[in-house]
C-alpha cells in the first residue's frame, strides 16, 4: 500500500473561507489540498447568498413590473395592443424555468471561477468525502469511482458548513417529497406554488415567503414565537410584518405546525396548526411546504472523535477565539462552529487565520487576531432590506446598565430619496449611548437598507459619534443624507 500524500495545509470543505485560505497557503509556497464532496464554493455560492439573491432579483422585477402604473408606466395588453386601464395592477407572466436557469447560470459562473483560481494556484482539489483517521490523517472516499485515498497534513482546516434541518413534523413521510421543501430544494422549483406554507418566520423564511408571493404564489407564514425575526427589536419586527401583509402574505404568530396529511381532494396536503395557548387547532390546505426552522452541522461523517476534536451538544465544532479546535493541528472556519451563520463571518475567519498562521515579512512580532468583539453586520434580503449592525435596543439596555441609552427612530417616508423613488416603506433606528456619544447599534428596514447600514458601520468602526453624522454634509439626494435628520428623533 502506497504512503499517504502529505500536505502542509489541508482544507476539508470548500466554504467561503476555503478558497482564499487555500490560495494564500499555496501562494506562500505551501503544498495545499482542498477536499470537497459535492461542489466548489460552499453554501454561499451554491445554495445560499448567490442563488437566493439572484432569485430575489427576479421577484423584485416582478414587483416593479406590477407597480408600473404607480410611476405612470403602463404595459401593452397582449390581446388588443391597448394600454392597460389605470388603477389595475399590470398582469405579468412568470417563466419559472427562465428564473431558475438564470439562477443556475450565475451559480455556475461563480463556482467555475473558484475552481479555475484553485487549479491555477497549484492547489490539489480532491473531490470526495473526507473523514479523520487520526489527529492529522484524513481518509477520502472519492466521488468519481468510490475509491479511497489517505492524506496527511501538518495543519488541517474544517470549513464544511451546515445544512437545513429535516422537518420535525408528524406525518411528513406520507407527503410527496417534491412538495416538502427546504431552503435548497425550493430554489429548484420549475413552477410557482399555488399555496406555499412557510414553517418558520426567521430570516430564511421571510425572504423566500416574499419572493414566492411576488412570483404569484399564495403564501402563509407560521411562526411559533410572538414576532417574526426573534433577534430584532419588536417594533422592527412589527414593521416588517406590516410590509409582508401589505404584499398579500398571511402571517400567523404564536402558531405551531402540528401534523400533516395528504389532501383528500387532489394534490397537496392539509396542515393542522395550533394557535398559541388557546388550545385552538385549524387545518389549512397547501400545495407546497417550506420548512425553514433550524440548521444541522455537516459533522456526522467527519469522524471527529478519531482526531480528538470536541463538539457541542448540537454537533457544532467547539472553537477558541483564535479558531483553534481541541486538536492543536486542526482549525475551524464558518458555519460549522455554530452561529451566527453568515458568509462574511466565514470570510473573516479566513482573514484571521491567514494573519495568524501566514505572517507577513514585516519585522517584529505580529499580534494574534481573534474573533472576540467582532462588529458583525447582516442584511435580510426582504424588499425593503433589513440591514443591522451592533446592538439592538434591548441588548444595549442590558449591556450598559446605569448609562443613558437613547434610540432614534425615523420612518423611511421622511427620506427624500425614498419619496422620489416611491420606496417609502420601513423605518431606520439608531441606538446611542448619550454618556459617550457612541453609536451602539443601527437598523435600517428600508430601501437599500444594507447600504445605509454600511455607512453607519464605518462610523462605528472609526469610533465616530452620532453628532458627527448629524453635522456631516451628505450629497443630496441620497439615502445617506437621512443621517442628518435621524438624530432629531432621539428619545
Amino acid at each position: 500500500m502506497s504512503s499517504p500524500a502529505t500536505y502542509s495545509a489541508l482544507i476539508i470543505g470548500s466554504g467561503q473561507a476555503a478558497t482564499p485560505l487555500a490560495l494564500a497557503f499555496a501562494s506562500a509556497g505551501h503544498k495545499t489540498a482542498l477536499i470537497e464532496r459535492s461542489h466548489i464554493g460552499g453554501c454561499c455560492v451554491n445554495e445560499g447568498c448567490t442563488p437566493t439573491k439572484t432569485l430575489i432579483a427576479s421577484g423584485r422585477a416582478a414587483y416593479i413590473t406590477q407597480r408600473g402604473q404607480d410611476y405612470g408606466i403602463h404595459t401593452q395588453s397582449s390581446k388588443d395592443g391597448k394600454v392597460e386601464v389605470k388603477g389595475k395592477k399590470n398582469e405579468i407572466y412568470v417563466d419559472m424555468l427562465k428564473v431558475r436557469q438564470r439562477k443556475r447560470d450565475i451559480v455556475d459562473q461563480f463556482r467555475s471561477g473558484s475552481e479555475r483560481r484553485l487549479k491555477a494556484a497549484g492547489v490539489d482539489v480532491l473531490m470526495g468525502e473526507g473523514s479523520f483517521v487520526d489527529s492529522n490523517t484524513v481518509k477520502i472516499k472519492m466521488s468519481d469511482d468510490g475509491s479511497e485515498m489517505t492524506v496527511k497534513a501538518e495543519k488541517i482546516f474544517i470549513n464544511v458548513g451546515d445544512r437545513p434541518a429535516l422537518p420535525a413534523l408528524k406525518g411528513v413521510q406520507s407527503i410527496d417529497p417534491k412538495i416538502v421543501l427546504d431552503s435548497t430544494s425550493i430554489q429548484e422549483l420549475d413552477v410557482v406554488p399555488e399555496h406555499l406554507i412557510v414553517v418558520g418566520g426567521g430570516y430564511v423564511g421571510v425572504e423566500f415567503a416574499q419572493l414566492m408571493r411576488r412570483l404569484g404564489a399564495k403564501v402563509t407564514i407560521l411562526q411559533r414565537g410572538k414576532q417574526l425575526l426573534p433577534r430584532e427589536d419588536p417594533d422592527i419586527a412589527v414593521a416588517l410584518k406590516d410590509i409582508l401583509e401589505e404584499d398579500g402574505l398571511v402571517v400567523h404568530l404564536q402558531t405551531e405546525a402540528l401534523d400533516i396529511r395528504p389532501s383528500d381532494s387532489g394534490p397537496g396536503f392539509m396542515l393542522r396548526i395550533g394557535r398559541g395557548d388557546m388550545g385552538l387547532a385549524d387545518a389549512i390546505p397547501g400545495s407546497h411546504l417550506l420548512y425553514a426552522v433550524g440548521r444541522t452541522p455537516n459533522t456526522e461523517s467527519l469522524n471527529l472523535s478519531k482526531a480528538g476534536i470536541a463538539t457541542n451538544p448540537r454537533g457544532y465544532i467547539v472553537a477558541s477565539e483564535f479558531l483553534e479546535t481541541s486538536n492543536p493541528n486542526v482549525f475551524v472556519m464558518g458555519d460549522v462552529k455554530g452561529p451566527p451563520a453568515f458568509t462574511h463571518v466565514s470570510y473573516d475567519d479566513f482573514r484571521i487565520l491567514k494573519h495568524n498562521l501566514l505572517p507577513s515579512s514585516a519585522s517584529g512580532p505580529v499580534a494574534k487576531q481573534s474573533t472576540r468583539n467582532r462588529l458583525l453586520p447582516y442584511v435580510v434580503y426582504t424588499d425593503p432590506q433589513l440591514g443591522h449592525i451592533g446592538l439592538h435596543l434591548h441588548e444595549a439596555l442590558a449591556a450598559f446598565p446605569g448609562h443613558k441609552i437613547k434610540a432614534a427612530k425615523m420612518p423611511m417616508s421622511y427620506v427624500a430619496r425614498a419619496l422620489e423613488t416611491d420606496e417609502t416603506r420601513g423605518v431606520m433606528k439608531a441606538v446611542v449611548n448619550m454618556d459617550t456619544g457612541k453609536i451602539l447599534g443601527f437598523t435600517c428596514l428600508g430601501m437599500e437598507g444594507g447600504e445605509v447600514m454600511s455607512v453607519v458601520q464605518m462610523a462605528m468602526i472609526g469610533n465616530v459619534g452620532w453628532e458627527a453624522l448629524r453635522d456631516a454634509v451628505w450629497a443630496h439626494p441620497t439615502l445617506s443624507e437621512s443621517l442628518n435628520n435621524l438624530w432629531g428623533f432621539l428619545e
